[in-house]
């Protein structure tokens, strides 16, 4: 199942005796939140009687079935940190109408992007309205794989970024994304012909280690597809392995059949 990054709450606090409490936590993306404000259960007057964002009470109008609450008027700027929290009357059915309004959404646009021959991983990209991190991804082993992350500046303007990334020998392919409540947006691919010359797998046989030539990325797996081993290096310990066959991804080479002996 994919896994999800929970950027924002959403939640309840009851007062004892006296009112609930609705606490939104997330970023100022431009908009306004929009929240259905019913009559109490006693038929006086409506749920919602106070809001407070980032600790300050706003002027917005209450006293109605249905209001907008001004982030705007606030003077906020895109991607600063949001705290909204209504106070009700008790047992009142409330409902944020738009809470993604808040949700930081991933707009960064790419500039420029290249990768160098030593693998070092360098971007420029704007109109970021939120602070989210960037996921650097490397397809290898007929997969993407995240190798790395870095700090999304967030806000207008151009940011500048880098990572230094591990190269394997030949073709090189990379990318970054990042991760909103809507999914992954990915930037354009980069790509580089790597001088680092080939691994190679001294023996498929084993005993204790096994041997490569270099240094390299890799993952090792059982004969039912499970991750026993991964890591980067030239030599895999593997004498605590039970003996049989395991398949093993090094360097751009995937699924090399290992015998354990």
């Amino acid at each position: 199942m994919k896994s999800v990054v929970l950027f924002f709450s959403l939640f309840f606090i009851a007062l004892a005796g006296q009112a609930e409490v609705i606490v939104l936590n997330g970023v100022y993306q431009g908009k306004d939140i929009y929240v259905k404000n019913p009559v109490t259960t006693s038929g006086v007057g409506f749920c919602v009687f106070e809001v407070l964002v980032n600790g300050q009470i706003t002027s917005d109008e209450v006293n109605s079935p249905s209001f907008a609450i001004d982030l705007g008027a606030l003077g906020l700027r895109l991607g600063a940190a949001v705290e909204i929290i209504l106070r009700c009357k008790e047992n009142c059915p409330v409902k944020v109408i738009n809470p993604e309004a808040i949700y930081p959404t991933s707009t960064f646009e790419i500039v420029d992007i290249a990768l160098s021959p030593n693998g070092e991983l360098v971007w420029t990209s704007n109109q970021e309205s939120a602070s989210i991190p960037y996921a650097v991804e490397q397809y290898r082993w007929n997969k993407w794989i995240k190798v790395g992350e870095v700090s999304g500046a967030g806000g207008s303007g151009e940011h500048q970024y880098s990572f230094n990334s591990f190269l394997h020998s030949d073709e090189n392919t990379f990318r970054i994304s990042q991760l909103d409540y809507r999914g992954n947006r990915y930037s354009q691919e980069v790509k580089i012909v790597s001088s680092r010359p080939a691994v190679q797998l001294v023996s498929p046989k084993v005993t204790k280690t096994i041997d490569l030539s270099g240094e390299t990325d890799y993952e090792m797996y059982s004969e039912f597809g499970l991750i026993i081993k991964s890591g980067r290096g030239s030599s895999i310990d593997v004498s605590k392995l039970f003996k049989g066959k395991y398949y093993l991804n090094y360097d751009n080479n995937a699924g090399i059949t290992i015998t354990k002996k």
